[in-house]
């Protein structure tokens, strides 16, 4: 069987993931997870009405794209994304995080007190800039000792104790892998099993590392526990809407610069308590701004992504690697939500370089 005419990592995976997320979420409330007591119906329907509008996205870009040839401009591509110019790119940002991690003075995945000051301006650009080079690297140019630096990278950045950064490297590469490479079922199945595996062990190590934590639970426990915990929060913020008045998406474009971090403010509004919390990919928009402007958000996300899709289908090249990074932060999205302001960067560095690479040519009825 050819799983890849199945398509694993097309855009509709989403809304498998959320409701994978959504079992876990169950199975965490009915073992009643350090008192975790489950959510209300109408929150579920929120959800659902979330996926809709994501899925009525994806129907709005194939509209948008019907009768359209996509054909994209190499010369400009080569010139920019250039072997040598993306490999440079790779080295510094793997040389910014090892000086990040000399300047914190330890390893942040053994420490609370360091992982809550890892996050700096120079961890921002090392992430920002090594993510979409070593997907373009590995997308545009087969050389398996660049596998080597994809490796040196995870491990740096998983030092950090931050489980959304390793987790975008790891599945965007795993994506990237997907579509420029032939992988075997048995290579995909353990590349997954091996994220997974990942996913409990980062997680887990950067939670008994914090000093101040008192409460403990298996990795297995750990995960569904964190399903569970952030759909009550969700739950909290459905009937919060509106109540940040746009603080978290002001906080998330320009947080950074001021040194605020969205996601306390998640859990000041849902919680009563300062504490950095996540409300899955449905909670901030509601927050800010209600029901209507999640539902747009879920529209013009299922727009985007499915563009940048159908473009990587066709033209293939850097186009892998700007939809592996993309469809990464989503999945991931699914738990943290969209209050990431590197995430908003890749968003918009992808949209310009189809504007500036990118046609879209009518090519008649049907």
């Amino acid at each position: 069987m050819d799983y890849k005419k199945y398509d694993i990592f097309s855009p509709m995976i989403f809304v498998l993931l959320v409701l994978v997320y959504l079992i876990f979420s169950e199975i965490a409330f009915h073992y009643h997870l350090h008192k975790l007591i489950g959510v209300d119906q109408f929150t579920i329907v929120v959800i659902v009405l979330g996926i809709a509008f994501y899925i009525l996205g994806i129907v709005l870009s194939n509209y948008f794209l019907k009768n359209k040839e996509i054909s994209v401009n190499t010369e400009k591509i080569d010139k920019i994304f250039s072997e040598r110019l993306v490999l440079s790119v790779v080295i510094i940002g793997i040389l910014l995080q090892i000086v990040n991690l000399i300047y914190l003075g330890g390893i942040p995945l053994f420490s609370g007190y360091l992982k809550a000051r890892a996050a700096t301006r120079i961890w921002l650009l090392s992430y920002l800039i090594f993510l979409p080079s070593i997907n373009i690297l590995i997308a545009k140019y087969d050389n398996k000792k660049y596998y080597l630096l994809f490796i040196l990278g995870l491990l740096l950045f998983v030092s950090t104790g931050y489980r959304t950064t390793a987790m975008a490297i790891v599945i965007s590469v795993l994506i990237t892998l997907y579509y420029t490479r032939n992988l075997p079922w048995k290579y995909l199945i353990l590349s997954i099993i091996a994220i997974f595996i990942l996913l409990l062990a980062v997680g887990y190590i950067a939670v008994i590392s914090i000093e101040w934590q008192t409460w403990s639970s298996t990795p297995i426990e750990l995960l569904f526990y964190r399903a569970g915990y952030t759909l009550q929060v969700l739950d909290r913020a459905v009937f919060l809407q509106g109540s940040t008045h746009g603080q978290l998406l002001y906080n998330t474009l320009m947080g950074f610069f001021k040194s605020s971090d969205p996601r306390v403010i998640v859990g000041s509004t849902t919680l009563g308590y300062a504490h950095s919390t996540t409300s899955t990919i449905f909670g901030p928009a509601l927050l800010d701004f209600g029901l209507y402007a999640m539902l747009l958000q879920m529209a013009i996300i299922g727009f985007i992504i499915n563009l940048i899709y159908k473009v990587q289908a066709n033209a293939k090249n850097i186009f892998i690697a700007l939809y592996a990074i993309v469809m990464a932060h989503l999945i991931i999205w699914i738990e943290t939500g969209p209050t990431d302001l590197v995430v908003f960067l890749y968003y918009l560095i992808s949209i310009i370089i189809l504007i500036y690479v990118v046609n879209l040519k009518k090519v008649g009825n049907e």
